[in-house]
């Protein structure tokens, strides 16, 4: 296989990996969102955590693959990308371990103060870490300041421009959404039925910031487009993602709450599809001067490193399938709680 091959069959592959973490961890990060508004009692929140509770660490497990295959498949990238966005990262971090601290925390003492602190700081861990995500979208869309030596300049505050904000506000809605179908899947009685209005809540906003970023990036991000005259098959990805959103109300209003899960599923994945069609061939595009950008070709490793990966990869992600199908089998159905429930 050819050195642009390699490069990018690992472009593609790091894209199912994001896909990947985006449908899994996103309706972990949804359920977390959801979480001081939906459940009105201590058993409803117990219930809520406990749906992700056997599920949320596998889940960022696709998150720690990407990072280590773009460090080792896109070294130049990922060294690009922490120059300017370190702060971002550290951020995303605390997010992250707060979401974790809180889940097994929270039941540890039965004082109401207690429980209430650690229930807003899995909100809060939530919805940061899906901000920064969305915040990191918009900024890799439009473009960052990188120098001659690689290296991103600029503000933590020079990041969070009207677009990158849209993005990420689009994917709190997203996730808010994802999140609720999936609670709906695992609930039932009160609980459940409350849901349904909140389903409907989030899919409206959804509908109206995607709706507003999708006119922001054909106005402002001319380049975004470009490559659909080479690839006049994206145009298949753009309307399934439209089919996807449009089918997950159609479901909800036929009670098929399943279908309506997979649309969501369907819709992140298109995103992910259309974010990277309009990155490539870049990693890390430089706004103002593109001869700057990190593309897949400049930044990729040596062909025999990313043979070898390629080699690893294709032994170890059937295990790792058949891991995540095994776990989310055993754990399927409603949740009940037991004695080693959060």
């Amino acid at each position: 296989m050819s050195f642009e091959a390699l490069a990018l069959t690992w472009f593609v592959l790091e894209g199912v990996l994001l896909t990947g973490y985006a449908i899994l961890d996103g309706f972990d990060l949804g359920v977390g969102i959801l979480h001081p508004f939906v459940p009105r009692t201590d058993l409803e929140r117990r219930i809520s955590m406990n749906s992700i509770g056997p599920l949320w660490d596998g889940n960022e497990v696709w998150l720690v693959t990407f990072g280590g295959a773009l460090f080792a498949a896109f070294p130049e990238a990922y060294a690009t990308v922490f120059s300017g966005f370190y702060t971002a990262f550290m951020l995303l971090l605390v997010a992250l371990i707060s979401r974790a601290v809180s889940m097994e925390f929270r039941s540890k003492m039965s004082s109401p103060a207690w429980r209430r602190f650690w229930d807003w700081a899995f909100f809060g861990g939530s919805f940061s870490a899906t901000l920064l995500f969305g915040v990191a979208v918009g900024n890799a869309m439009i473009g960052v300041p990188i120098d001659p030596n690689g290296n991103v300049t600029g503000s933590v505050l020079g990041q969070l421009g009207p677009y990158p904000l849209l993005v990420g506000a689009m994917t709190v809605a997203l996730f808010a959404m994802h999140g609720g179908l999936f609670l709906y899947l695992k609930t039932e009685g009160d609980f459940q039925q409350r849901l349904r209005e909140w389903m409907w809540r989030s899919w409206g906003l959804f509908m109206v910031l995607f709706m507003l970023t999708t006119v922001a990036t054909v106005a402002f991000i001319p380049r975004a487009t470009e490559n659909f005259r080479s690839f006049p098959w994206a145009l298949v990805v753009v309307v399934g993602t439209i089919l996807g959103v449009a089918n997950i109300p159609r479901c909800l209003y036929r009670d098929r709450p399943g279908l309506a899960f997979l649309s969501s599923a369907g819709v992140i994945a298109g995103l992910v599809a259309l974010f990277g069609l309009a990155l490539y061939p870049n990693l890390v595009t430089a706004a103002g001067d593109p001869s700057r950008s990190v593309t897949i070709f400049n930044a990729a490793s040596s062909p025999k490193t990313l043979g070898i990966m390629l080699v690893i990869a294709a032994v170890g992600m059937p295990f790792v399938l058949t891991y995540s199908g095994v776990i989310y089998w055993t754990f399927r159905g409603k949740v009940k709680l037991g004695e080693h429930s959060y």
